[in-house]
């Protein structure tokens, strides 16, 4: 597996069925699968009506060897100019 083909399974499957994806922010290999952390900004319509700060959606998703999501998460919401704190990331 090539670290392109997952990055694109994972932007396809959360354009499709989440949000798009802001960011990648990290790609673990693991026997047979790919764990992967994404960035999505969550209601952007909804936050622009109301002049808040975007959301940004932190989610961990997993990538089988046949480049297909078999799971995903959302590990938390934090608003977009927020600091990240030293248990979120990798």
């Amino acid at each position: 597996m090539k670290i392109e083909q997952v990055i694109n399974t994972v932007k396809d499957f959360f354009q499709e069925h989440v949000y798009p994806v802001y960011r990648v922010t990290s790609i673990v290999t693991e026997e047979k699968a790919w764990e992967v952390e994404v960035e999505v900004i969550e209601e952007k319509e909804y936050m622009k009506k109301y002049g808040r700060d975007q959301l940004l959606g932190v989610y961990q998703c997993r990538v089988n060897e046949d480049m297909e999501v078999v799971s995903f998460h959302r590990k938390s919401l934090r608003n977009r100019g927020a600091t990240l704190e030293a248990s979120e990331g990798r």
